[in-house]
């Protein structure tokens, strides 16, 4: 499931995040890849633990965790602190896979990816290139999001960053483990979830809804992993 949500920062909170994005030192992107997609990583990175870093990626999962969307999809148990990126003309990253795991910086404990997300910090029409570029099994997809829209997909998806050609590409990212491993358990619990919501906005007495929220219910009890 590939999933496109809207407007989690406004324009003018953007436009102060890019401002001190521009001011900041930035670190080679390398430093947090795996062995295999250091060598196609080609982008630069806030150090892990970046005071700017931690507050975006507070104020970022603070409104995620607000989100009925995001909370219906993603189902989320443990969330990695977001990293902020940046591609500058000639800046790439060749298809890969994420690690399957990751364990923040100081932590003992270790998150699962069975999500990806990235935040989009940049306006679309600064920059030419740098699409995000998924696989999935619907085929190959490119998103290039308005600043403030994240798009979220599984972890398991071959994906890369196109190659930016004019100006800079700021963006978060970040990877969830969520209560349920498997993305097709996911999306058909996310599909009955928003059956059920649109149902009880349309007709809110109907008897049905009892028993499609108590199937939801026993499907996310046996499928969840807490």
């Amino acid at each position: 499931m590939l999933l496109h949500i809207p407007g989690l920062f406004d324009a003018d909170e953007i436009l102060r995040i890019r401002q001190a994005l521009e001011q900041a030192d930035w670190a080679d992107g390398k430093v947090t890849a795996g062995y295999q997609s250091a060598k196609a990583k080609h982008n630069l990175q806030l150090p892990e633990g970046h005071a700017l870093a931690k507050e975006i990626g507070g104020a970022l999962i603070d409104r995620l965790w607000r989100n009925p969307l995001f909370m219906s999809a993603a189902l989320p148990h443990k969330v990695f602190p977001p990293l902020i990126n940046c591609y500058r003309e000639g800046g790439s990253f060749d298809f890969h896979i994420d690690n399957a795991l990751r364990q923040p910086k100081g932590s003992a404990e270790r998150v699962r990816t069975d999500l990806s997300s990235t935040l989009f910090l940049s306006d679309p029409h600064s920059y030419d290139g740098g699409e995000l570029v998924i696989q999935d099994t619907y085929g190959v997809r490119e998103v290039k999001l308005a600043a403030g829209d994240l798009v979220l997909y599984p972890g398991t998806s071959l994906h890369k960053v196109n190659p930016v050609t004019r100006g800079a590409r700021y963006a978060a990212f970040f990877w969830t483990q969520s209560l349920v491993r498997e993305d097709s358990q996911r999306t058909l619990l996310f599909e009955m979830d928003n059956a059920i919501r649109q149902l009880g906005a349309d007709v809110p007495e109907h008897p049905s809804l009892l028993q499609l929220t108590g199937t939801y219910h026993n499907l996310l009890r046996r499928w969840a992993e807490v």
